[in-house]
């Protein structure tokens, strides 16, 4: 049963004060600066769901007002992203398409006397911010004229200053305990080329100053953000008051919920351009980053990471996810959709003597009662950890003189070892049961066919740091677990040499794994998505 969250009862709050469902809109922002992780899709969940529910738009708006990082090469990773996940949007818009609004609004608030051209440097601006504590220092070209600053504003436009001469800022409170109420900047110039606009702008709007107005001007009704932007709160609603007319009736308000953080983990873009940068991980799409690419090209399937999101719910309190409950969710998906096929890691010989031809089984596959050809020959591989010379009390697999059964297929004893000259175990001599009944054993192996399967190389991912909280310290790189990813060999039955991208597979008694990437018919590269085993 949904359980309703905060924000739900404020909207339902404000629908029985008055305000109509048919004005509700709703939108998720991101920067194109980078790919969405795992925090992003707490926002496009929650923004999605609440526009299904009260059956109102749901808009996709990038957030480009900075050309030194946004590319468009971001643009169609966020898109997919978000496509993958199964969310739809009913518009596409952009910050930039605003530009020439936004200017003119700027305009407006210098002709109220609300904004001035500040003719310092940004090092200068915020030696005078001061503290929350301390009172601030005003700048000196504060109380220019209205005219004055609209003739240098419109000399910022077209390109007459260099870059960091001069900005636009808001004319606010210098004396105000929030420091972004002391005269934020609205405006400045980067003679940057935008990978939309071109060369057609040299000034460029601040996010605190785009994000807003771009809100007011789009009809949002209902602005959701993270924790982290609450002090942006009050200039917020301070910028929309300046800038509000009698004809827009819509002034939207901003909402702060607490952000996803996952144990191990970093949840920003910047961080994670580090470790690209230093090589630590390969790309966005690394299947050790908690990106969405990264945790698609992993194996998590969208319904896991949304359940994920469902359960964890929306609230301002702050708190630390541990991997284990998006795992748990992951696990329960995959055991609905996996293929169940075998694949030896530590392969053993075992030989069975009175097999004198290859036998093709029939076995179940899947819960779509899908199945397989399995052939079982008389020289077959199986786990070496599954053999021991001597039986022990705890040991209820292969071990000389005693029976374990053999997945989907036959009861075998272990009559003898042969050994090389090393003295390492060559191969084993079995003996085959046809008519025991598996209540009858207490083991049984999984294997495959020696002369039928085929190598394959795995890709183990654990951890990727050997902290708990990297975002809380500062050399968070330093803190990289150098094992976090591990290669290794196998051998699998021949279904897996038709394994596709989009499917998932349980390798029995080990987890469950998908085709990377950077597989080929000749290569095929497996991740492993998740162990069957709890691994922290």
């Amino acid at each position: 049963m949904h359980k309703t969250n905060y924000i739900e009862k404020i909207i339902d709050k404000d629908i029985k004060k008055g305000f109509t469902k048919e004005n509700l809109s709703f939108r998720f922002p991101p920067e194109p600066n980078g790919y969405l992780h795992l925090g992003h899709v707490k926002s496009i969940y929650l923004n999605f769901s609440l526009a299904e529910k009260y059956k109102c738009p749901f808009i996709l708006r990038f957030d480009d007002t900075n050309p030194i990082k946004e590319e468009s090469k971001f643009i169609k990773a966020i898109k997919k992203d978000i496509k993958w996940l199964g969310f739809k949007w009913v518009q596409e818009t952009y910050a930039s398409d605003y530009f020439l609004e936004l200017y003119k609004l700027a305009k407006k608030l210098i002709l109220k006397g609300k904004a001035y051209v500040d003719s310092q440097n940004k090092k200068e601006i915020k030696e005078q911010r001061k503290t929350s504590y301390e009172v601030g220092i005003k700048s000196p070209f504060r109380n220019r004229s209205k005219k004055e600053n609209i003739k240098l504003f419109e000399k910022m436009k077209d390109g007459f200053f260099n870059e960091g001469e001069c900005v636009l800022r808001a004319k606010i409170d210098m004396n105000s305990p929030n420091l972004k109420l002391r005269d934020p900047i609205m405006y400045r110039i980067l003679k940057k080329k935008h990978y939309k606009t071109k060369k057609k702008w040299v000034i460029y709007p601040t996010y605190d100053w785009a994000h807003g107005q771009n809100d007011y001007l789009e009809k949002i009704s209902h602005s959701l953000c993270t924790l982290e932007f609450q002090h942006n709160n009050p200039l917020y609603n301070w910028f929309i008051l300046q800038i509000k007319n009698k004809k827009n009736v819509i002034l939207p308000k901003q909402y702060e919920y607490s952000r996803l953080n996952l144990n191990y983990s970093i949840m920003s873009k910047k961080k994670i351009q580090i470790l690209i940068k230093k090589k630590i991980v390969d790309n966005w799409d690394d299947p050790r980053l908690p990106t969405i690419s990264g945790l698609r090209r992993r194996g998590f399937t969208p319904k896991s990471i949304c359940n994920f999101i469902k359960e964890i719910g929306i609230s301002k309190r702050e708190n630390n996810l541990d991997i284990s409950l998006l795992e748990f969710h992951l696990k329960k998906h995959l055991k609905k959709i996996a293929d169940r096929v075998m694949v030896v890691f530590n392969p053993l010989t075992l030989i069975i003597e009175n097999l004198k031809t290859t036998k093709w089984l029939i076995e179940k596959t899947n819960n779509n009662r899908k199945h397989r050809k399995l052939p079982f020959s008389r020289e077959i591989y199986i786990e070496s950890k599954d053999f021991l010379e001597t039986k022990t009390d705890n040991f209820f697999r292969l071990s000389i003189g005693q029976k374990v059964r053999l997945k989907s297929a036959f009861l075998i004893k272990a009559k003898s070892i042969i050994k090389n000259n090393n003295g390492n175990i060559k191969y084993i001599l079995c003996k085959l049961y046809k008519n025991i009944k598996k209540k009858n054993n207490k083991a049984t192996l999984h294997w495959v066919s020696k002369k039928y399967s085929f190598p394959i190389n795995i890709n183990f991912y654990g951890k990727l740091f050997n902290i708990k909280f990297p975002n809380k310290v500062k050399n968070f790189s330093n803190y990289v677990n150098e094992n976090s990813k591990r290669k290794a060999k196998a051998y699998a039955e021949p279904y897996l040499k038709n394994a596709k991208h989009e499917n998932k597979y349980q390798f029995l008694r080990s987890g469950y794994f998908c085709l990377d990437k950077e597989s080929s018919s000749k290569n095929l590269i497996f991740n492993q998505i998740v162990s069957l085993q709890k691994k922290y």
